[in-house]
């Protein structure tokens, strides 16, 4: 935490939270929250997920255990959290339209532009200090603060819960009536008692949770990763094995993939809440280099070195550039027929590591069932098509986004 030792005087709390959330809009947050920091209806869950392995190889999750549901013990002295939101959905998501061109690569919208990370930090710690200035004017009590963006073991969105920024939904992420899911999250840890938000009519912790009987998150994932209401198996889920993971994607899930690249959004396209998603005012969340609109191909013939300099200050950047080939590798193989996505994977066998060749070996034999010079398995590959239960997911979904998501389509 940051640290600020002053003299102690009594505090308006009530006008301080106020200052806080005019701060907040100051500094571009879409909205802001306080709770307390007691998670503990949570543990219970949280360790049965763990148990279950549902963190695949994410060893940092069961490493720090229950710690996630325990902010004073990651940092000590936290008695609140102030949750604050900002809105990342670029103005031309196009999100229809690149998932029904199989040649071009489905990036999930958040990693379009810049990295959130660093941004939402430095908010953060900007509100920290004019938080610690207020103090400083009045010459009274000490504050301490830590802010946190990803960056810890924390279950942030039981805590944006709390704080009146919306409802987890059965997909596992926080949903807000106003806003869809569209949305950072971040937290600012601190030490002072802060009247929480109000959140309820009888001033109660809980939520309403405005999902009801639909399912609709839980029918459309591709890789049925939603095992069960609000409870994801990581091992299954696209994000997870093309971002988190280093290992071999499983054979039975490539398929299922089609042209995700990096990410996934169907949970959050087929949500009938984000037909409320704002769009985001941050120009560093606007897709950079054509990533909202490019083939697979002119992604494929990238160079580690290029690969480093074109994706300097985005999230993409940290799953390196043998999981980057590898993902590509895959869709190339999900994609319809064509004689220069051979040539690419071929092309790229001699300098491919290990685990990137497996999966061109794949992409290429996947490649050549498509080949129109063999009538039979041209035919047989049309017919799986059709009764492809996958095939039949996507249609949906593009349809849903058309009718119910325009703007975004």
């Amino acid at each position: 935490m940051t640290n600020t030792t002053t003299n102690n005087h009594t505090i308006n709390y009530p006008e301080l939270v106020e200052k806080i959330k005019c701060w907040g809009k100051e500094l571009g947050f879409s909205q802001l929250g306080i709770t307390d920091i007691d998670l503990s209806k949570h543990e219970q869950a949280l360790e049965k997920w763990l148990a279950n392995n549902y963190h695949g190889n994410m060893d940092y999750m069961a490493r720090h255990g229950l710690m996630r549901a325990r902010p004073a013990e990651l940092e000590l002295g936290t008695i609140r959290a102030i949750s604050v939101r900002l809105d990342y959905l670029p103005t031309k998501a196009k999100c229809a339209r690149i998932l029904k061109a199989k040649d071009h690569a489905y990036i999930s919208r958040y990693a379009l532009g810049r990295d959130y990370h660093k941004l939402m930090r430095k908010r953060l710690q900007q509100l920290g200090k004019k938080i610690t200035e207020y103090f400083e004017n009045l010459a009274c009590e000490s504050f301490n603060f830590r802010p946190f963006v990803d960056s810890a073991p924390i279950l942030e969105r039981p805590l944006a819960e709390k704080a009146g920024l919306g409802w987890v939904g059965k997909h596992s992420l926080l949903l807000n009536k106003e806003a869809g899911s569209w949305f950072f999250l971040g937290e600012l840890l601190i030490d002072i008692p802060l009247p929480v938000t109000s959140i309820a009519p009888d001033n109660t912790e809980a939520t309403v949770n405005d999902c009801g009987n639909c399912v609709a998150c839980i029918k459309i994932c591709p890789t049925q990763a939603i095992v069960e209401p609000y409870i994801v198996d990581a091992r299954r889920c696209i994000s997870y094995f093309t971002i988190e993971s280093p290992d071999p994607i499983p054979l039975e899930l490539r398929p299922l993939m089609g042209n995700r690249i990096y990410g996934c959004d169907d949970c959050q396209l087929i949500c009938p809440w984000n037909k409320y998603a704002k769009l985001s005012l941050e120009n560093d969340f606007q897709a950079r280099h054509q990533l909202d609109e490019i083939t697979l191909l002119a992604l494929f013939s990238w160079d580690e070195a290029y690969f480093l300099a074109t994706f300097e200050g985005s999230p993409i950047r940290r799953i390196g550039f043998q999981s980057w080939q590898r993902n590509i590798a895959v869709a190339l193989g999900n994609a319809p027929w064509d004689a220069h996505i051979i040539s690419a994977l071929e092309g790229k066998l001699t300098v491919a590591s290990a685990l990137v060749a497996e999966h061109i070996h794949w992409a290429i034999a996947q490649q050549e069932l498509k080949n129109p010079k063999n009538i039979t398995n041209l035919s047989n590959a049309r017919n799986d098509a059709s009764n492809n239960s996958t095939v039949r997911l996507n249609a949906r979904l593009i349809r849903s986004v058309e009718k119910g998501l325009p703007r975004d389509a």
